[in-house]
């Protein structure tokens, strides 16, 4: 850790050769974006003021996130907080980091379903619930987790945003009544236990398999909510997930097995089978 004053030049370059060494695939990229986002200037300002010198104790916080992230401590986690939509919202080791994919997901609900009451299960960090309170015109978005330590994630990320969201700690549809709901959405875990062996240990050992492991198979919370879903959602309501691309036709075919009507796959930005959109029939 610097003792002394050195340039902020010297600082961004000393950081980036850290995350160099460790492995990473943008190390500069990644130490100027460390610099900012620990609320510092803008990375512009880096160019205009790299011969300037930091004040120690923020050189100090800048090597120890450096240090951090070269450990293979997820950015989003160094920083503490991370973008999603037009959110910005805290993010550490209690729930799931957003993913851009979800973003989609998000969107693609916002196109079929405006107002009314929504459920967002297993919410995380929230951020699908805050972006609908956000942008939508609902009468109550509602956000379930089983976890409480996620849940108080949330509700953190609901003070930063400033829009209204009931927290429930519940095992994904429990806590609604029969046709309560003009849509439900979800992120839930989807991978199989060897698919969660494989990942990298960047997310493998910063974030938790709750919100990833679903079972030998991968599909157990898919298909749970596949099957409570056409209980608690209203007859014409909506219901969108987010699923595995190597399992989106399997969980297609459950909902068309199960009368879901309007079954549709649609592809995230990487051009994955991501999302299925369903609706709830009138006679089941």
């Amino acid at each position: 850790m610097p003792e002394l004053a050195v340039s902020l030049g010297a600082l961004i370059e000393d950081g980036a050769e850290q995350l160099r060494r460790s492995g990473t695939r943008e190390p500069r990229r990644e130490a100027i974006r460390i610099w900012t986002e620990l609320g510092h200037r803008s990375a512009a300002q880096i160019f205009l003021e790299r011969d300037h010198p930091v004040d120690p104790p923020a050189a100090t916080r800048f090597c120890d996130a450096i240090a951090r992230r070269a450990r293979g401590e997820p950015l989003a986690h160094v920083t503490g907080h991370t973008g999603f939509r037009r959110l910005s919202l805290a993010s550490d080791a209690r729930a799931l980091i957003p993913r851009p994919e979800t973003e989609g997901l998000v969107e693609l609900l916002l196109q079929r379903v405006r107002s009314g009451r929504v459920a967002d299960i297993g919410t995380g960090s929230g951020c699908i619930a805050l972006s609908l309170a956000l942008e939508g015109a609902y009468d109550q978005v509602t956000a379930t987790d089983c976890s409480a330590a996620a849940l108080d994630l949330a509700r953190q990320n609901g003070g930063l945003a400033g829009v209204p969201v009931s927290l429930v700690q519940a095992d994904l549809c429990a806590p609604f009544a029969e046709g309560t709901l003009d849509a439900l959405i979800s992120n839930p875990p989807y991978l199989t236990v060897a698919e969660y062996a494989s990942l990298e240990s960047s997310v493998r050992d910063w974030e938790p398999a709750t919100a990833l492991v679903s079972g030998e198979d991968g599909m157990a919370a898919t298909t749970r909510l596949l099957d409570e879903g056409r209980v608690v959602v209203r007859p014409g309501g909506w219901l969108a997930l987010e699923v595995d691309c190597s399992r989106a036709a399997a969980a297609a075919g459950q909902a068309a097995a199960l009368g879901w009507s309007r079954v549709t796959v649609h592809m995230d930005l990487f051009g994955r089978e991501r999302y299925l959109l369903a609706q709830r029939s009138d006679t089941r």
